[in-house]
């Protein structure tokens, strides 16, 4: 069975279609307006085997903020409805990635009950076009979109295009291990008997 999704949000502020492909070959293309976020889309989906197309037209000319926050709602919705009901997968995953100087620590819980915590300070205020505020705020709405336990924790900080990169990278690792299959789980992996 293909896991895939197809999502389209429309807004004032943004107009956003993507598709996401879970057991895919990390094949991207994507276009948000902001270059280095498309960049970042790209590493997690590379690095995450995940196939992503996503198309974006948001409000540039007020700033970037609806357009990252509403891509990661996009993106958390498309990875709901992809996953299904979860049978049969790992649930969790977690990798810790290095980038250079800067080293990221990531761990995922695929619940259904969205929480995230985010442990890192940035040393500049814009990598490109890119509002290093935003980092968290589209991983917020990823994790809550999703329904998603996220944490992301800088454990060696350094070059704010570095940190980044290591982020996004190492969400893809730990979320491809997380929706990953193990034939030794049956059904869901919970007491209860349900991710919700």
């Amino acid at each position: 069975m293909s896991r895939t999704a197809t999502i389209e949000r429309n807004t004032k502020e943004t107009q956003i279609k993507a598709s996401l492909t879970l057991d895919g070959a990390g094949k991207s293309d994507v276009h948000t307006g902001i270059g280095f976020f498309d960049h970042m889309l790209e590493g997690f989906s590379k690095h995450g085997f995940f196939d992503l197309t996503m198309e974006v037209n948001g409000d540039l000319h007020v700033d970037g903020h609806h357009t990252v926050e509403d891509a990661g709602i996009v993106l958390g919705a498309a990875l709901k409805e992809a996953l299904g009901d979860k049978a049969g997968i790992k649930r969790y995953g977690s990798f810790i990635l290095p980038m250079d100087e800067s080293l990221c620590l990531c761990a995922v819980d695929l619940c259904g009950r969205p929480y995230f915590v985010f442990d890192c300070d940035f040393p500049t205020e814009r990598v490109g076009e890119l509002d290093t505020e935003l980092v968290r705020e589209f991983f917020y709405a990823v994790s809550y979109s999703a329904g998603m336990n996220l944490h992301l924790k800088m454990l060696s900080s350094g070059n704010a295009h570095h940190m980044i990169e290591a982020m996004f990278k190492a969400f893809g690792k730990a979320l491809d291990e997380a929706c990953s299959y193990d034939p030794r789980v049956k059904g869901v992996l919970s007491t209860k008997e349900m991710l919700a």
